[in-house]
């Protein structure tokens, strides 16, 4: 005969199993006390959403009480927090997640979503008139950011390498000061610096990625381990921001008041910015996955990445998603 505790237990699982197959309780998903979001100052959409507290209000549906907001001057260093697990989730250009990736982070990619628009600017008074005037003259761009690609592309378009020119490394903050001062001849940056050049310095463009051979994406990347345990959590988080980015790109005015009001840059250049920018955002296609890869293996032959990577095993796909 059944023993009694048996029976019991047997009773317990009889009626709970029309709550699992239900997708009830028994299959409810772990969510994080705590998500940490990395951001950057032109990083409007985030700052957005940090403004409308819209991922609050999602995650909290989810149990998730505490949304934290740190603040990074530049890629790099958001994906170093990243890999070392101090925050969750960020966007970045396409550049940082290369770096990452061949220095062994433990990153992914989640999302993609159109560059902010990049410059090689020169001071007014230059007698630097085209991209092949660099040769020999002295380039600042942040080593690992999105402008060290935009630098080689431009410079590949005039038959000109990295071998070319003196690049000097430099944080957009530094940049400035020696842009200014006439410490470096060029200066590779993304909006909203690129366009506080041009309306406060007199900067003067020489290439940008209006010219579709120089553009590229940007990306939304998390931390893996915690992508694979709160997919929910995560899908949650990119479908607000998709919401937010869908806002953004029918409001560019509200968004440019928004964001002069976060960062103290005025809302005139935060126009200009917004208004050259393409607001969307998607999946990481096979497209993306290419250019990226493209991306990689160029930085490899020109030994600026320790080693070969492929960019496939570092893109994540929602187990949600159909």
């Amino acid at each position: 005969m059944i023993g009694s505790t048996l029976r019991r237990a047997l009773l317990g699982l009889l009626v709970a199993l029309p709550w699992m197959f239900a997708g009830g309780p028994a299959f409810a998903e772990a969510v994080p006390a705590e998500v940490r979001i990395g951001f950057q100052k032109g990083a409007a959409i985030l700052v957005l959403a940090r403004k409308q507290q819209v991922i609050e209000k999602r995650l909290k549906q989810l149990g998730v009480t505490s949304v934290r907001w740190v603040e990074f001057p530049f890629g790099p260093p958001m994906l170093e927090a990243m890999g070392a697990g101090s925050i969750d989730i960020g966007s970045v250009g396409d550049t940082p997640p290369i770096f990452a990736q061949a220095g062994g982070s433990n990153l992914v990619y989640v999302a993609a979503t159109p560059s902010a628009q990049h410059a090689v600017l020169v001071p007014a008074g230059s007698d630097i008139r085209t991209v092949a005037d660099l040769k020999g003259r002295r380039v600042a761009f942040s080593k690992g950011s999105s402008a060290q690609n935009v630098t080689l592309k431009a410079l590949a378009s005039s038959g000109l390498t990295l071998k070319d020119v003196e690049a000097v490394y430099l944080s957009p903050a530094d940049a400035t000061a020696a842009f200014n001062g006439g410490k470096v001849d060029a200066w590779v940056v993304w909006d909203p610096y690129f366009a506080i050049a041009e309306q406060h310095y007199r900067a003067r463009v020489i290439a940008s990625t209006a010219d579709r051979r120089l553009a590229s994406a940007s990306y939304y990347l998390a931390w893996r381990e915690f992508a694979t345990r709160y997919p929910a959590v995560l899908d949650a988080i990119i479908d607000e921001v998709t919401k937010v980015t869908a806002w953004a790109g029918e409001h560019r005015e509200d968004l440019a008041a928004i964001a002069a009001e976060a960062t103290g840059i005025d809302a005139k250049t935060w126009s200009i910015a917004f208004g050259r920018a393409d607001f969307s955002v998607g999946p990481v296609t096979p497209a993306h996955v290419a250019q990226q890869q493209q991306l990689a293996d160029a930085f490899q032959s020109l030994a600026i990445i320790p080693r070969a990577i492929d960019v496939r095993e570092a893109v994540w796909t929602s187990p949600r998603r159909p």
